[in-house]
């Protein structure tokens, strides 16, 4: 069973995902340039949902500093415990299943401790599962010197495969020295284009010294930055089967769900906010459960939108969505199993009559009821 989430969102003048000279990520779609936000800019994003929806204990972090965030949980079970000690038992646990460390030589707090060459994913049980694993050979007075053997390493594998964070299951981990312990993304979150054709434009901006001299009326700086406004079509899907393998837990999973769909449709990269106040929700939010496979409409905007008189382009690109998606449906029997739709500018009218337009609080509350509906259905076919 898939999810398919559709957006089409409107956003002002903004920056809200920079490229390597800092303006505004585009793209060539359709033989037009299009404003882009990367995938990875969104999914940051939308991690601050879960960690607010789905509690601290189904949710990971993402750090260099592995090292430092276990031992600090060795602090937390016991106080009384050497810290310097607690790193080296720490750096056994990671040398357990290959993965290097170094001493950090980034500045501040974790300067010169143990860091990992890359960044690790890694859920807060987990965090706390390995800080009292390391508790435990220190107390067995295991040599932090010596080579892991087998049983270390395997107790260590363990833990991993056994403490899953929903974030971790919906977006994938990574461990290039561990490979058996990588999780794949149960989610597919596509970088977000503009249905229209866009042009750069900068803007050129002066900041006046409050405490200058009164007869000096130039500026203290001067600079420009690049920006665009757009109506950006937004896409992403979740394996619904996956992700309820990966959790092992059909509550988990249909409420990870809602909160993915939640998290996506409410969720803006923070990227200049405060330059621009460019926070917006989108006009239309479609969400579509599927048994066969997912499908991107992105074809729907190869030609860009343009303004009508009557119609904004947000309106265009949310009815041209709708009706890309019904084609689809007719020419690929790509019937959909559920299908809501929540919007500002789309009528029922706009609708076919299996197709519920609803508020988003009732469209997330019916995307966790037939998320379980549908898992439990699977669950007793098998």
């Amino acid at each position: 069973m898939y999810m398919d989430i559709y957006a089409i969102q409107n956003v002002p003048p903004s920056n809200i995902n920079r490229d390597e000279t800092g303006n505004p990520k585009t793209a060539l779609y359709g033989g037009f340039l299009r404003s882009r936000v990367s995938s990875q800019a969104w999914k940051q994003s939308m991690r601050h949902t879960f960690c607010e929806r789905m509690g601290k204990d189904h949710v990971g972090k993402r750090t260099k500093n592995a090292v430092q965030e276990i031992v600090d949980a060795m602090l937390d079970h016991r106080p009384d415990c050497d810290e310097e000690k607690a790193s080296k038992y720490v750096t056994l646990i990671f040398k357990a299943i290959g993965v290097k460390t170094k001493p950090s030589k980034r500045a501040g707090a974790a300067s010169g401790k143990p860091a990992t060459d890359y960044l690790i994913y890694l859920a807060n049980t987990e965090i706390d599962q390995l800080a009292l694993l390391a508790l435990e050979w220190m107390d067995q007075g295991k040599k932090t010197a010596q080579k892991p053997d087998s049983d270390m390493q395997n107790t260590v594998e363990d833990i991993f495969h056994n403490e899953q964070a929903v974030d971790i299951a919906l977006f994938g981990r990574m461990l290039a020295d561990a490979p058996d312990l990588n999780t794949d993304a149960s989610a597919q979150v596509a970088h977000a284009i503009s249905v229209d054709a866009i042009r750069p434009e900068y803007d050129f901006f002066t900041a006046k010294d409050d405490c200058s001299e009164n007869d000096n009326a130039g500026a203290a700086m001067m600079d420009s930055v690049g920006f665009n406004s757009s109506t950006l079509y937004r896409y992403a899907n979740v394996n619904l089967t996956a992700l309820c393998e990966q959790l092992d837990d059909i509550e988990v999973a249909s409420k990870a769900a809602s909160v993915f769909a939640e998290a996506f449709i409410r969720s803006m990269p923070s990227g200049k906010q405060n330059s621009y106040g460019n926070r917006t929700l989108p006009e239309t939010c479609i969400v579509v459960f599927r048994d066969n496979q997912p499908i991107n409409a992105v074809e729907a905007f190869e030609k860009p939108v343009r303004p009508s008189e009557d119609k904004s382009i947000s309106q265009i690109a949310s009815l041209r969505l709708i009706e890309e998606l019904h084609r689809i449906e007719k020419a690929y029997d790509e019937k959909p199993k559920h299908a809501w739709v929540t919007s500002t500018i789309v009528s029922s009218d706009d609708l076919e009559s299996d197709e519920q337009l609803v508020s988003l609080t009732a469209l997330i509350n019916q995307v966790g009821a037939e998320t379980k509906n549908e898992l439990k259905q699977c669950e007793q076919n098998r």
